[in-house]
């Protein structure tokens, strides 16, 4: 793929890369949508075969979002040990909060992949079922399914976990 069907093909989708992003990461979405485009670019010759353009670019740039997150996730995970305590109480709270989250991200990554997938778009980046369904090529039904499993998984185990 040559620069101008690449400029033809998928850069008309960035208004809505650039909504979704917002979504997802909020002030950083620019520099996640041009991060989507850079890997698209890498990719160009893969692209030939893409039937659906607008669903492999957001399904690009959900992936570097989530990466995005996922690193940014780490990095105040380090600095949350690094802080002082300034107030028990306060701190007692958002330590427990921070615990809680924790517990919550890893059972979600103990989800089937589609379900995490589809929660993560649902939950997290608030996307439409619409998006969803172009996201991960699968019907409104089947998504519903998805996030209903993926739901009760969830509710179980926390039950589980703060019984």
């Amino acid at each position: 793929m040559d620069s101008e069907s690449f400029k033809t093909r998928l850069l008309p989708f960035y208004k809505k890369l650039y909504r979704i992003a917002v979504r997802i990461v909020g002030d950083e979405a620019e520099d996640m949508v041009q991060e989507a485009y850079m890997k698209l670019w890498d990719k160009r010759k893969e692209l030939e075969n893409i039937d659906n353009d607008e669903a492999f670019c957001i399904q690009v740039l959900k992936n570097v979002c989530l990466d995005h997150l996922r690193s940014r996730h780490e990095a105040e995970k380090v600095s949350a040990e690094e802080v002082e305590i300034e107030s028990e109480t306060s701190t007692a709270n958002k330590v427990e909060s921070h615990d809680d989250l924790m517990k919550v991200l890893e059972i979600m990554e103990h989800l089937p992949p589609k379900q995490r997938e589809a929660l993560r778009l649902r939950s997290i980046a608030d996307c439409s079922m619409e998006e969803i369904e172009k996201a991960m090529g699968l019907s409104n039904i089947n998504i519903r399914t998805l996030l209903s499993r993926a739901r009760k998984q969830l509710r179980e185990q926390i039950t589980v976990t703060y019984n």
